[in-house]
């Protein structure tokens, strides 16, 4: 058997990978909800030109492998779910209540509006005890700094069957999108956003106080709107798709808003 005598000398000519492992760790250490897709989206971000399978390589070598371990749905219950998807901004927007607590015990009420379109966070309001006139009163800021939609889909909670938002409701010509009892997939859009607003904000933070937790909760929602790549929109963010959105002509009957709600609200 003949071998070239280059094969026996032949040594790796293959790039010093530290810098590149330094930067995926700072990453990792601050995002630990993380996948190694994600994380090459902000390295190329940042001008580094290496491809996702050496990102893939080194982040698994790091032992940074993310594996979300959800139950398995019913296909038959997402089959008879209602299909009405939106196709612009401001024509489904979708809103729902998460529960968190202080350091010290004491209740905290968060409330997410999600666009379904653009995947923004509109608004999320903070507070120990919230009602259907909070409700109205953060949908009546967004209505001054970005407008109405056709349609927002919440669950049955008191908060959105009270007769303060269903005469919003009227008086506006919004449609209330109600889900089936027990059916969170009729709710999808804000229902994976709590998920990851738990993760990635809740889960990470210790609230001293009620305005600590309106600080904190207000520069994580920018945070999601204009830094995090989406993996749905592309890996642009919210703010990137809300804005390649609004130079686009806006369906007829429908006019697009100009004014940004990332600097208003």
């Amino acid at each position: 058997m003949k071998i070239s005598r280059s094969v026996y000398g032949y040594r790796s000519q293959a790039r010093d990978a530290t810098p590149l492992i330094m930067r995926i760790k700072e990453i990792t250490s601050t995002r630990v909800h993380y996948g190694y897709r994600r994380v090459h989206v902000l390295l190329r971000r940042e001008g580094w030109k290496d491809n996702h399978k050496r990102v893939y390589r080194l982040y698994r070598e790091m032992g940074l492998s993310l594996r979300h371990h959800r139950p398995r749905r019913n296909k038959a219950a997402r089959l008879r779910q209602p299909k009405r998807h939106a196709s612009a901004i401001n024509e489904i927007w979708s809103m729902d209540f998460v529960a968190d607590a202080l350091f010290d015990g004491r209740r905290l009420r968060t409330l997410p509006i999600v666009d379904n379109y653009t995947s923004e966070c509109l608004a999320i309001d903070v507070g120990q005890s919230l009602k259907g006139e909070d409700v109205v009163r953060v949908l009546e800021q967004l209505r001054h700094s970005r407008g109405l939609p056709k349609s927002i889909k919440v669950d049955n909670g008191s908060e959105f069957i009270s007769k303060a938002m269903d005469r919003w409701a009227y008086e506006n010509r919004v449609e209330l999108d109600f889900s089936r009892p027990g059916k969170p997939t009729d709710n999808a859009k804000v229902e994976s956003f709590n998920g990851r607003f738990r993760e990635e904000c809740l889960n990470e933070h210790w609230f001293l106080s009620l305005d600590d937790a309106k600080g904190k909760i207000e520069a994580w929602r920018r945070y999601y709107n204009e830094e995090r790549p989406h993996s749905a929109l592309n890996w642009m963010t919210p703010a990137e798709f809300a804005r390649q959105c609004r130079n686009k002509p806006s369906p007829e009957g429908f006019q697009v808003p100009e004014i940004s709600t990332l600097d208003r609200y």
